[in-house]
């Protein structure tokens, strides 16, 4: 007898371990219409589908579950582990975890699909609205164009309003310079001598320019005649 219920109770945890992964293989593919950004108005038949086999198989490890619940019971107190009171709370809770993932992935689509269907009548409701009413679309239009040019004047303005400033500083700095100018060459006539020396340095430069430009000539004319 215990042997035999030793086998009974190792097919059932198998079976219940088999349901569990196909639950979580199901879960991930229903998840993905939680996250679509174009649900049907309806759920197709895929949907419906993943719906309908992720809750028959809740429905069969229900069904495992107590029939693990009862085979335990049916052992004595000796025979009856700890081992198998853990695993059969662990069935049981991983069961109500996906019970609450279903109820919370039905709901999650249900939101979705509404308020993607919500933004939709609205956006129809709003081109309802226009063809029905084009001078009002007309007038808009014009408000929008109107607010383009405005934003387009004020650009402009903002740009000469820097062009001017940019003149303006430059006219100060042109001041400046004059002012600096007229200060070095009042401070130069004022020192003894310095416009003599600054006339012979430029009559030095001249001479030098001369002599330079005669020699150049003179050597062209070398050239020229032993060629």
């Amino acid at each position: 007898m215990s042997a035999s219920t030793g086998t009974g109770w190792a097919q059932l945890r198998q079976q219940a371990r088999s349901l569990e992964n196909q639950t979580e293989t199901l879960f991930h593919k229903y998840s993905q219409y939680a996250s679509m950004s174009n649900l049907p108005q309806k759920p197709s038949e895929e949907e419906q589908r993943t719906e309908t086999q992720i809750q028959e198989l809740l429905d069969k490890r229900d069904a495992l579950i107590a029939q693990l619940a009862r085979l335990l019971d049916s052992e004595s107190a000796l025979t009856a582990s700890a081992l198998k009171q853990n695993n059969l709370s662990r069935h049981r809770e991983v069961l109500l975890d996906h019970k609450r993932e279903l109820k919370r992935l039905k709901s999650s689509i249900s939101e979705s699909r509404d308020r993607q269907h919500l933004l939709s009548h609205v956006r129809s409701d709003i081109d309802a609205y226009r063809t029905s009413n084009p001078a009002e679309v007309e007038a808009e239009y014009m408000l929008q164009e109107r607010g383009r040019i405005d934003n387009s004047h004020n650009m402009m303005d903002n740009v000469l309003s820097q062009a001017y400033a940019v003149n303006e500083s430059f006219g100060v700095q042109r001041e400046t310079l004059a002012s600096i100018n007229r200060r070095i060459v009042g401070a130069a006539s004022q020192v003894p001598g310095i416009n003599g020396l600054i006339n012979r340095i430029g009559a030095k430069r001249r001479r030098d320019g001369i002599i330079l430009a005669s020699f150049i000539a003179f050597c062209m004319l070398v050239l020229f005649f032993f060629r």
